[in-house]
């Protein structure tokens, strides 16, 4: 027996709302810029100079992506009553956040193990929000007793 397409969505959690198509598209944004930032720091080993310049405005782009993308998750959240996406996407800034200082103090000890580690954060929450529905909230029906 075939099941019509919008009822075997519905029935999967729903289709992915306005704000969970953004929040998938700055994520993928975000995941692009992030993967620049390990080519500008080998352009800068390899003996050419402006290779740092790029970096740091690559650190600076990261991290405008990363706050914009909380921002949105933050709606997804409140739309969806989702959490994770938030919470994932928090748990990267603030692993840009340490990243991007210990870039500036020259902490490469700390620097470079945990770009590898954020690089596979944001890929890892960018395949799951593109994997799963992230749907508006239903209207709760009313109980009894309520007014």
């Amino acid at each position: 027996m075939a099941i019509p397409a919008d009822t075997a969505q519905h029935e999967e959690g729903g289709r992915t709302e306005p704000a969970g198509r953004l929040l998938r598209v700055i994520a993928s944004l975000h995941t692009v810029v992030v993967f620049g930032q390990p080519v500008f720091a080998g352009v800068y080993l390899t003996g050419d100079f402006d290779g740092l310049r790029w970096h740091g405005q690559g650190a600076n782009v990261t991290t405008y992506f990363s706050y914009l993308q909380l921002a949105v998750a933050a709606v997804v959240w409140n739309r969806s009553r989702r959490s994770w996406p938030f919470f994932c996407t928090l748990a990267i800034v603030l692993a840009e956040f340490v990243q991007y200082f210990a870039g500036l103090q020259g902490a490469l000890w700390l620097h470079l193990p945990l770009g590898v580690m954020t690089i596979a954060g944001i890929v890892t929450l960018t395949i799951a929000l593109w994997r799963t529905s992230l749907p508006a909230r239903t209207a709760r029906p009313k109980g009894a007793g309520d007014e």
